[in-house]
C-alpha cells in the first residue's frame, strides 16, 4: 500500500517541487506542504478526508482556512485539485516526496545503514567520508543497529543497495543453490 501511496504523490511531488525551483520558492513550497502532510495527517482531519459521505469541499475548505497565509496561491490550487481528484489523502506521501526532492537538489544523499552491532563515532566518520567519495556528493547518514544481520552492514541510498551483512551473503548463497 505504501509504494501504491508515493507512486500516486509522486508526479504531485514532482510539478510542485518543478514549479518551485522555477519560481525560486522552493523554502515557501516545504513549508507549505510540511504543514498541509501534518494537517491531514491528524486522525481528525484523515477521518473527514476518508469520509465519503462529506462532501469534498468541506475538507479542502477545513484544510485553506487552517493553512491561512501560510499556504501561497499555488499550494492552495494544489489542494483544491487535490480535492477534485479525491488525493488529499497522499499529501503526507507529496510532502515528504517533495523533502526528499529537496534533499537531492542541495546535493545531499540520505544514505541509511544497518549494522549488526552499534557503530562508533569514528566508524560512522569514515563510512561517510567513503560515501561521500563514492556518490560524489555531501551525505547525510541514519545508523540503525539490526542483529538479524549477522554481522557486516547494509547501505541504502535512492536505488543503490550495499549489502555487505552475513545475513545478505547467506541469502544469496541459498538463491544459487537454489534452497
Amino acid at each position: 500500500m505504501a509504494g501504491e501511496i508515493t507512486t500516486i504523490a509522486r508526479p504531485y511531488a514532482e510539478a510542485a517541487f518543478a514549479r518551485a525551483k522555477d519560481t525560486g520558492q522552493v523554502a515557501a513550497w516545504s513549508e507549505a506542504l510540511t504543514l498541509l502532510g501534518a494537517l491531514t495527517s491528524d486522525p481528525a482531519m484523515a477521518a473527514q478526508i476518508s469520509n465519503p459521505e462529506i462532501p469534498r469541499d468541506l475538507p479542502r475548505d477545513m484544510l485553506l482556512d487552517l493553512g491561512g497565509d501560510a499556504l501561497p496561491a499555488e499550494a492552495r490550487n494544489l489542494v483544491r485539485l487535490l480535492a477534485e481528484n479525491k488525493r488529499l489523502s497522499v499529501l503526507p506521501e507529496i510532502a515528504k516526496v517533495f523533502a526528499e526532492l529537496e534533499t537531492v537538489h542541495k546535493g545531499v544523499r540520505q544514505v541509511h545503514i544497518r549494522s549488526a552491532y552499534a557503530l562508533d563515532a569514528q566508524q560512522q566518520k569514515l563510512l561517510a567520508e567513503a560515501l561521500k567519495a563514492k556518490l560524489k556528493a555531501e551525505v547525510e547518514i541514519t545508523v540503525e543497529k539490526d542483529p538479524s544481520l549477522i554481522g557486516g552492514v547494509e547501505i541504502r541510498t535512492d536505488d543503490l543497495v550495499i549489502d555487505g551483512s552475513v545475513l545478505g551473503k547467506l541469502q544469496r548463497l541459498a538463491s544459487e543453490l537454489h534452497i
